[in-house]
This record gives C-alpha cells, structure tokens and sequence, in this order.
C-alpha cells in the first residue's frame, strides 16, 4: 500500500483523484482536432460523395445507379475533347511564355544594379492579388471590340480593331494574355527567392576562372534553380488544367467552343444542365490528370532527392 501511494505521489497524482484531461500527450491530438474534424466534413466526405455521384445519374430520389457509364460517356463526348485540346493548347502556349518572362523579371529584380528594388517587387507582385473574377471583368473591358482599350490604342496606331472576344484565334489569345499578366509576378516571386539562395562563392569562382555571364548563367544558375523550375511548371500546368474563371468571364467557354476548357465543361454540366453524375465523373477524370502531372513531378525530382 505505501508503494502504490508513493508511486501516484510520483506521478503527481493524490490518491482518490482523477488523471487530468490536459496531458503532455493529448494535448497535441486535440489541438489538430478541430482542423481534423473540418477534413472529414468539408474535404473527405464530399470526395467520397463525389466519387458515388460519379456512378449515378438522375436527381434527389430520382437517382439510378448505373456504375461507369458516365466515364464511358467520356469516351464518346466531343465536347469533352474539345475541351481537353483547349485546355492543352492554352498550357503549351502560356506557361513556357509566363515562365520565360518570370525568368527574366526575376534576373532583373535580382540585379544589384537596380534601385528600389522592393517597389518594383511590390509592383511586379501585386497583379497575382488581383480577384480571379475582378481581373477577368477588367480584361473584358480592355478587350472589348467597340470600346475597348487595346483597340483604341491599335486605332491610335493606325492599326485595325481585333475582334479579341468573338474571334476563336484571339479569344484564345486573350485568355493567354489575361493569364500571364496575372500570375508571371507570382512566379517571378518563387525565382527570385530561388536566386537569393544560390551562393555567390560559385559565380566568385567562376569568374576567377573566366566564365562569362552567359556561361555563369547556363552553369550556376540553371543548375541550381532546376528543382524550383520543375515545381513552377507542374503547379503552373496543374492551374492551367483547373483554368475556369477567365473563360467563364471573358468568353463563356465560346466562340464556337474555342475557349471551353474541362472546368468550364464540367460546370455547365452540372450546374447549366444539371447532369450532376456526369459533371462528378468529368472532376474525377480532371483529378487522374492532377495527379499524374503530381506524379511526374515527383519522378523528375528524384523521389525525395
């Protein structure tokens, strides 16, 4: 009995009380409760209810099981091939174009030579924080045939109006435009700290050994920027395959389908149409491609390399 009285006495426990809730081993487990809780509800049970909407078809009590016929549909649907080949075409041509110039913004902020540094950063930020939705009104406006700003400077020029939104060529064009004004500041940003971290004891020696800027850049920086190069063009194509707020405001997916992309796709079909089963199996299909550009990413990086 004096044993077990002195070993509660050591535990900081008094004989005939109870352990305290707090301990230095819950207390972690219930501080990521909450957010825990919030996964479950709001992440996990609508991609599970999700993915059965995907085998279904029909509304409320309407709704039929009918296993994967909807990504059979897939198979057979031109719009939504249609709008996998925008969707790509979109990335081919605006993310090397979007890279190359936060490639250079970042060289020029990164210079010594170049005063008020951290304005021009500011300055070449502050486009990324511009609203999705806000931007896409202000480019539409830009855009416009009649009115709009481009235009008036072209006819400034001496230069014929573009028909930049009806057009399929320039609406294309366009949305390629809205998109790099928007996030080449963002990667610009992610390049520039990728800079600052490289030692300048490397571009010292390789100086002292006569290499040019030119060879410096191609032998130093390249090298040592591959890693966060590989992470801008996964996180940049991945973006371009969820690209839904500048064609739903600027085109409406049109003309003629030109700029209808997967995400718009599969919002006029849920949400226009009402096909819910099938706008569940187009964000799935949206989903294997995510993460297989995820997946490549992780190959080119060397694993955890």
């Amino acid at each position: 009995m004096t044993a077990t009285l002195t070993e509660e006495t050591a535990l900081g426990h008094a004989p005939g009380t109870r352990r305290p809730i707090l301990t230095k081993r819950n207390v972690p487990y219930i501080l990521i409760a909450p957010a825990l809780l919030g996964f479950l509800a709001f992440k996990a049970y609508p991609i599970l209810a999700a993915a059965y909407i995907s085998l279904t078809t029909g509304a409320g009590a309407a709704r039929s099981f009918v296993g994967l016929r909807n990504y059979v549909r897939l198979a057979d649907d031109p719009l939504f091939w249609t709008s996998l080949w925008n969707t790509a075409l979109i990335l081919v041509v605006q993310v090397p174009i979007m890279l190359f110039l936060a490639l250079l913004l970042a060289l020029g902020l990164n210079s010594a030579y170049v005063r008020l540094r951290a304005v021009w950063r500011l300055g070449v930020f502050l486009p990324s924080l511009t609203g999705l939705v806000a931007y896409g009104v202000m480019f539409s406006v830009i855009l416009s045939r009649d009115s709009g700003l481009l235009n008036w400077l072209l006819g400034f020029l001496g230069a014929p109006r573009v028909d930049w939104l009806g057009s399929p060529f320039w609406a294309r064009i366009s949305i390629v435009i809205a998109l790099t004004w928007h996030y080449t500041g963002y990667n610009a940003v992610i390049y520039l700290a990728g800079l600052q971290s490289i030692s300048k004891d490397l571009y010292e020696a390789a100086m002292v050994d006569g290499a040019g800027a030119l060879r410096r850049f191609r032998s130093i920086t390249i090298p040592q920027l591959r890693p966060i190069l590989l992470l801008t063009v996964v996180l940049s194509t991945i973006g371009t395959l969820q690209l839904f707020d500048e064609p739903f405001v600027l085109t409406g997916g049109g003309p003629e389908n030109t700029t209808l992309t997967i995400s718009l796709y599969l919002y006029q079909n849920g949400f226009r149409y009402f096909d819910f089963g099938y706008a569940a199996a187009i964000a799935y299909a949206l989903t294997l491609m995510v993460a297989g550009f995820g997946l490549l990413q992780i190959k080119l990086s060397g694993g955890r390399k």
